[in-house]
Order: C-alpha cells, then sequence, then structure tokens
C-alpha cells in the first residue's frame, strides 16, 4: 500500500492507515469531517512509470498502486471499469465546444458508477475479516454493494432513503440484501446505518467514506488514459455526497504528482436546485455548507441534503479554478431526453452533469470537456 497517511478536511489531523481502518465510522474522530488520502508519489513512480503501463487497457484494477490495497491477490472485481468515453458531434455542436465527450458509467456491471467504490470496499471489508457489510443508499450504492457482497457471500444490510427508485430497491433484494425502508432522506438513513455498525462489531460500514473516494476515483485516471494523457479543460460531473467530485480531483492531482501529466482539467460541480447546499456556498464563497432539509429532486440518486464529502467537493471546485452550477428539474429531465434521442440513455441523475454544461456553454466553447454520465437509464424511468 502507497498510503503516506489521511488528513481530515475539516481540522488538518492526520491518521495512519492502520488507524483509519480500525475506526468503526471512517471520519475525523475529532471533528467528525471526511478524510483524504495522501501518497507515496516517489514509490508510485517506480511502479507505474512505462512503456507498458501507459499501453495497458485502462481498466478499474490497472491504478492499484492508486488505492490503498495490502493483499492484490484478494481482489474484488466484477469486471467494473473500462467504461467508454462516448462522443456525438451534433451533442458536441450543441455546446459549440471542441470535443464534448460522456464518461459512459452506466456500463458498469450494475448500471452506475457505484461499481468502482464498491469494489474497493469489500476487498477492504474482506482484507480486514469482516463477514457482512452496511449501507445507506438512495438507490444506486446499495444496488452496487448489494452485487458485491454477494459475490463475495457476505451478508448485506442497506438502508434505503424514501427517494430511491423501485427498479434499485428490487435490484437489491435480487442479490439478497436486507433492505430496509427509512422513511426520511439519506442523511436519516445514513444515521441508521451508522448506528447499526456502532452496535454489531462484525459489520463493515461502506458507504461515502474513504475507500469508496479512493476506489471512484479510477473513473479519472481512465479519462485521461483514454484520451492518450492529454488532460481536458474542463470535467463536468455531479455533485449528491460530493464524493465523486473530490475522487476526480483526487485522481488528476495523483497524475500530477507522479509526473504522468502536468496540470488538473477545471472541475464543474453540477447540482439540483433541491439541494444545491455546496453550489450555494460556492457562489457565497463561504468556507461552510448550511445543510438542506427534505432536499428534494427529480434526480434522486443525488437527493443529499448534507453531503459527507460537501467540502471536499467544494474544495475540489476551488483548487481546480472551477464552477459551481446549479440546474432544475426541468433542465435535468431535458437534458437527460436529448441525451437518449443521441442514443445515449441514462437516469435523470447521470443527465446533470451535461445539463451543467448547457447552462455554462459559453465556457465550453472550443474546448476539451467530458461529462460524467454516471447511470443507466433504466433504473429510473421517470418522465419518459
Amino acid at each position: 500500500m502507497y498510503v503516506k497517511f489521511f488528513r481530515c478536511f475539516g481540522c488538518d489531523a492526520t491518521y495512519l492507515p492502520e488507524e483509519v481502518e480500525s475506526l468503526q465510522i471512517m471520519r475525523c474522530e475529532k471533528c467528525g469531517s471526511a478524510l483524504d488520502a495522501e501518497y507515496d508519489y516517489e514509490s508510485i513512480k517506480k511502479e507505474i512509470i512505462s512503456d507498458s503501463f501507459r499501453r495497458d487497457t485502462p481498466t478499474h484494477w490497472k491504478y492499484w498502486p492508486f488505492l490503498p490495497v495490502s493483499d492484490l491477490s484478494s481482489l474484488v472485481t466484477l469486471g467494473e471499469g473500462a467504461t467508454p468515453l462516448l462522443e456525438h458531434p451534433a451533442i458536441t455542436q450543441t455546446i459549440g465546444a471542441a470535443d464534448l465527450y460522456f464518461k459512459y458509467e452506466a456500463q458498469n456491471p450494475t448500471g452506475s458508477f457505484k461499481d468502482r467504490g464498491s469494489s474497493l470496499e469489500i476487498t477492504k471489508a474482506l482484507e480486514l475479516g469482516k463477514n457482512k457489510v452496511v449501507v445507506a443508499s438512495t438507490g444506486n450504492m446499495g444496488s452496487s454493494i448489494a452485487a458485491y457482497a454477494a459475490f463475495s457471500n457476505m451478508e448485506c444490510v442497506v438502508f434505503v432513503a424514501d427517494v430511491a427508485a423501485d427498479v434499485k430497491v428490487a435490484q437489491m433484494r435480487a442479490h439478497g440484501a436486507d433492505v430496509r425502508m427509512v422513511d426520511d432522506d439519506y442523511c436519516i438513513a445514513m444515521n441508521e446505518a451508522e448506528n447499526y455498525v456502532r452496535n454489531n462489531n462484525d459489520s463493515f460500514l461502506t458507504g461515502d467514506y474513504p475507500w469508496r473516494c479512493e476506489g471512484t476515483k479510477t473513473v479519472g485516471f481512465e479519462i485521461l488514459d483514454q484520451l492518450y494523457w492529454k488532460v481536458p479543460d474542463y470535467v463536468i460531473a455531479p455533485i449528491g455526497n460530493g464524493t465523486l467530485l473530490w475522487s476526480l480531483y483526487e485522481a488528476f492531482r495523483d497524475m500530477v504528482g507522479v509526473g504522468m501529466t502536468e496540470r488538473i482539467p477545471r472541475i464543474i460541480g453540477v447540482q439540483a436546485e433541491g439541494c444545491n447546499c455546496v453550489v450555494q456556498a460556492w457562489e457565497d464563497s463561504t468556507q461552510s455548507i448550511e445543510p438542506i432539509d427534505d432536499p428534494i429532486t427529480v434526480a434522486t440518486a443525488i437527493a443529499c441534503g448534507d453531503p459527507i464529502d460537501g467540502l471536499a467537493a467544494l474544495k475540489a471546485m476551488r483548487e481546480s479554478d472551477g464552477l459551481g452550477v446549479s440546474v432544475n428539474d426541468d433542465e435535468i429531465l431535458a437534458a437527460r431526453n436529448e441525451l437518449a434521442r443521441h442514443g445515449i440513455l441514462v437516469e435523470p441523475s447521470g443527465a446533470v452533469s451535461y445539463a451543467g454544461a448547457l447552462k455554462v456553454k459559453d465556457e465550453l466553447v472550443e474546448q476539451t470537456a467530458v461529462c460524467i454520465a454516471t447511470g443507466h437509464g433504466l433504473k429510473d424511468m421517470q418522465g419518459f
């Protein structure tokens, strides 16, 4: 493992990897904020800087030196990653970009980008000797963890927020998960999951904590790899809990750190208006995020009113000289429908990045940009 330590986003406290592995709730013990992994880049350089690394096909576990895993012999994978980078000329022309790509995460095993984080989390759970995993979810994360747990013969308990689409709940149950519906939003479901782990020492908490964040960043590595290590000008992604946005920033930071690239793209974070607390903080130039009670949006997968990694997402936008954008439900569905008419089927949450691109298209003229299309359209067909 090439992780040197984890640093708290809130109070700057540091933890050794073994200290983080011993935590039931993997957040800072001093202030409760999220933790960020920092790597030994000099050692990683010796591992990856080679022609063979550059030539190897982009896949999730290709980038294992940037993931906090000690035992490579017990990796858990369902073939996640290696998702296509799509471009449609008519859509690119609509935006006015030089190139506008869609990283089509719908082709992951359970239909969303969540499989990248799940692969690492289940690997860590087994590495630490756990036989039961627990997660809170608005849908996609629960169905992903349920699949990877089933593949690994582990028990799985999912606390599901009331906004989750029925098909996603059915997907969890199909994999044998113990599904516990929570008559409230994601924040309450998360509290239920954390309390369960506190009272059940044999269980392992999964979700938007450090392991998932580290696993998710391979989407950023693949983008660079598929563009032959040419850095795009912009990368655009939805903000739910903020994990994806920070993971992207981390990926680009890591590749600068080992000398594979020389700069970080500008990162645009897009939130639904019904839960746009991170974008509000960005617009107000504040250092704190004011939670939103009862977050409501057609993009149910990102209906998070108090994002765990909200501060991290805010940092990613600011440190990359990026932008924060809010989009309403009509704009989200219009973007989803336009993509579908051009053969790219995503759920409403998966179209949020394109809705944001349409909102700031003047920024993208003659630029190279990548939108993260996070989840398959068959997972949530509302509005069709």
